[in-house]
């Protein structure tokens, strides 16, 4: 099982993941999680990815593919993974679906976590931690998100790939949803 998760900041991404990836026993690779480790060790690829961090910017996909490429690789051929984070543009997205050189990185569904702007909005001030959680940032990211990933989530729909989710609802709701229409389609 290769799944995509894509969701816009707070959508729950990293709960969802955690879940499904306990569920089908396969690991769960967050890009975020490892840009993140990559920033707190300041390592070239960390201080490169901060820049963009900070301003509320996607760290550009070649990058991001670069520091997952081992993993996703090794999980490709264990089994599978819960892929969160890469791709996030339609550029991306056909590169690893439709290129032989991404094919390490082809997921066989998409499940998006559908939730509106205003709670997204509400669920990360909550959480608030620091500079890149102020409204201006949060507002910022959302915008890029919305941006990049629509023409993304329509791509993956047209190729029968997509999996929408209302990722509203509380937290064992979606996890119920996302299993049951996953139940309803045969791996490709």
């Amino acid at each position: 099982m290769r799944v995509l998760l894509v969701g816009a900041p707070g959508s729950g991404k990293g709960t969802q993941a955690a879940r499904l990836s306990e569920h089908f026993g396969v690991p769960h690779i967050s890009s975020g999680q490892i840009l993140r480790e990559h920033m707190s060790r300041e390592t070239p690829e960390g201080k490169e990815a901060a820049e963009y961090v900070d301003r509320g910017d996607l760290v550009p996909g070649e990058m991001v593919q670069e520091i997952l490429h081992e993993q996703v690789c090794r999980a490709a051929t264990e089994g599978g993974y819960i892929l969160d984070g890469f791709p996030r543009t339609i550029r991306q997205a056909e590169f690893v679906q439709l290129h032989p050189a991404g094919s390490d990185f082809a997921v066989q569904v998409a499940v998006f976590l559908s939730v509106s702007n205003e709670e997204l909005t509400r669920r990360l001030l909550s959480r608030a931690r620091g500079v890149d959680d102020s409204r201006a940032v949060i507002e910022h990211r959302l915008q890029v998100f919305d941006e990049h990933t629509t023409p993304m989530l329509e791509f993956f729909e047209r190729r029968g790939e997509l999996v929408p989710v209302d990722a509203a609802q509380p937290v064992e709701s979606v996890t119920a949803s996302i299993l049951q229409q996953l139940a309803t389609r045969s791996p490709s």
